[in-house]
């Protein structure tokens, strides 16, 4: 059992500037996809070259930031802020939904690719496998707030947990970072390390992130204000990831026996 302590999420101030531990893991997941992006512009065949990774993380970061809050708001706490509308901008106090991010930043690649006259299909395989160490760091931000904790266990890793207390609980963060994190950004680097037919990385991505997810969520306490929405084990985490599985899955399919 591990009992963690308290720890300050405010990393520092500058001023009255509070820089908090889950804005620098945003920070620092955008810096590793922007660099990992440069990387992989540089080698031979890319499809996009180094002066266009600036603006594809700069409008994916809108994309995450907003889709991410929006589908939070919808998926996972409508009736709150139905009631308390002005509460959507209380960014501060937390509640993003990656589900909703994936959709935001859906849409950014399709502004990006539209603008800059490229393939929205292969703008996308392009930036998938830089995605992973970008949840990696945010889920380490979710442990270090303490919040998106795991169901109890006895098992001799169970964390104490400093705002919720005794039993210990799954590290389920940890599970996440680890799976969502390092295990599928392996997977995609090697499988985009050769040149591959289109539709491959970004379904390879879903279906992995959709397993990944769907396997960690019966580690993970389920959202309060929802509990379970199904079956009396069905969260709504793993709801959202059926439909990324299914068509990660469809267009994975189809990039290895279709897509010439």
């Amino acid at each position: 059992m591990i009992v963690l302590s308290p720890i300050d999420p405010v990393a520092f101030s500058l001023g009255p500037l509070a820089v908090r531990w889950y804005g620098l893991s945003y920070l620092v997941g955008l810096s590793v996809a922007w660099w990992l992006g440069r990387y992989r512009a540089k080698q031979p065949n890319s499809y996009l070259k180094p002066a266009f990774i600036e603006d594809l993380v700069i409008y994916s970061a809108f994309g995450v930031l907003i889709g991410g809050r929006l589908g939070y708001i919808l998926f996972y706490n409508f009736q709150h802020y139905l009631s308390h509308p002005l509460d959507i901008f209380s960014v501060w106090e937390g509640g993003m939904s990656f589900h909703g991010g994936v959709l935001g930043v859906i849409c950014t690649v399709f502004l990006f690719s539209y603008l800059k006259y490229k393939d929205p299909i292969k703008v996308a395989d392009f930036a998938c496998p830089c995605i992973p160490p970008g949840l990696f760091f945010g889920r380490l931000g979710n442990f270090i707030n303490s919040e998106l904790w795991g169901r109890p266990t006895d098992a001799p890793w169970g964390v104490v947990f400093p705002n919720i207390g005794y039993p210990p609980r799954h590290p389920s963060q940890l599970y996440e970072a680890l799976l969502e994190g390092l295990v599928l950004f392996i997977i995609l680097w090697i499988y985009s390390s050769k040149p591959r037919k289109r539709f491959g990385p970004s379904g390879l991505f879903l279906l992995g992130y959709g397993v990944a997810r769907f396997i960690v969520e019966f580690y993970r306490e389920p959202d309060l204000q929802l509990g379970y929405i199904g079956f009396n084990w069905l969260t709504m985490g793993q709801l959202l990831s059926i439909p990324m599985i299914l068509i990660g899955g469809a267009m994975l399919y189809y990039a290895e026996k279709v897509e010439k």
